[in-house]
């Protein structure tokens, strides 16, 4: 199997699991929050699929990483894992199933899911851009790692977190819950954490991340951090 059919095949069999993780937590087919959800991540997929097909390498390494993950990171997706998918259960028992909460305005959902797809967009930009941008923190120094400067690395360096920060955070919101933010916020301050330990890695281990890092300040939100 080529690795374009393979990252094909375990995103949308990814995209199955997660429908299974939604609907049996709401116990119920008429979840129209959980469908909603469904459609923007499958149709985010497709065309991130589309966008990086001519991206082989890429989707090499997402796919099966090198050597030299930080052991810390180990750690941030032990952890991060099940609080995201604990922030997609959750959200689905409070709206599908025992109703914990008052439900989101349709401004709310609406607004959710804008920064939903923005979030997605921004990783998906950051990706396109950037032919290292891995799956796991490592220096790919097999892959002849370079800084990237183009495209959203102009205004910050981790544009990918940003993104995964913003679609995390509203995953809930699109979801129907609030009390799902509850494990996404752990999980959010788990991702800062992880960019901090990132950013210290390429500073110590790239070539001129350093001088990079002088020009372009914000680690994840220009102007504020």
């Amino acid at each position: 199997m080529g690795s374009k059919t393979a990252i094909g095949v375990r995103g949308f069999g990814g995209i199955a699991v997660l429908a299974a993780f939604i609907f049996v937590s709401a116990g119920r087919l008429d979840y129209w929050q959980g469908w909603l959800f469904l459609a923007a991540v499958a149709a985010l997929y497709a065309l991130t699929l589309r966008t990086l097909r001519r991206n082989p390498g890429l989707i090499a390494e997402r796919l099966h990483p090198g050597k030299g993950m930080k052991w810390w990171d180990k750690g941030y997706f032990l952890l991060s894992t099940p609080l995201a998918f604990a922030a997609v259960v959750v959200a689905a028992l409070d709206a599908g199933r025992f109703d914990w909460g008052p439900r989101p305005p349709v401004v709310v959902y609406a607004l959710a899911l804008a920064v939903f797809v923005a979030g997605q967009g921004l990783t998906l930009w950051a990706k396109k851009v950037n032919p290292f941008f891995s799956s796991v923190a490592r220096l790919q120094s097999d892959r002849g790692q370079t800084v990237c400067r183009d495209g959203p690395y102009r205004f910050c360096r981790h544009p990918g977190y940003l993104g995964g920060l913003l679609s995390g955070l509203a995953t809930p919101l699109v979801l129907g819950s609030y009390w799902g933010l509850v494990p996404q916020v752990v999980a959010s301050l788990l991702l800062v954490a992880r960019t901090v330990l990132e950013d210290r890695m390429l500073k110590s281990d790239l070539l001129w991340y350093d001088e990079y890092a002088e020009t372009v300040r914000a680690r994840i939100i220009p102007g504020v951090w």
